[in-house]
């Protein structure tokens, strides 16, 4: 029995409209609203025919379905453990480049 996996590689630089988006997150437009007015996304661009999204908004949709869908967090619990995982990740960088500093020192 073999199992067939797909992946799909985002170029940092890219851009992505609306409807590129919801295609590639297999979600529909509504939630992607939600997720702007929840301050989960902030697109760039004046009106929904002018948003444009990156990988960032791409992998933050992604962490927003698996919390909703594994832990049943609601959006505002959702942007809140959102936040807090990327101060966790902003740690964990700073952490890291502080080691690399100090080993460099010995």
């Amino acid at each position: 029995m073999t199992t067939e996996i797909q992946c799909t590689v985002f170029d940092e630089s890219s851009a992505y409209c609306l409807k590129d988006l919801c295609r590639l997150c297999r979600v529909h437009a509504q939630f992607i609203h939600e997720l702007i007015d929840e301050g989960i996304l902030s697109p760039q661009g004046n009106n929904p025919q002018n948003w444009r999204f990156g990988a960032v908004e791409i992998k933050r949709i992604q962490i927003s379905i698996r919390l909703q869908e594994d832990l049943r967090i609601n959006l505002p619990g959702t942007a809140l453990a959102l936040d807090l995982l990327e101060e966790i990740e902003d740690l964990r960088r700073s952490k890291s480049l502080l080691e690399q500093l100090q080993a460099l020192e010995k």
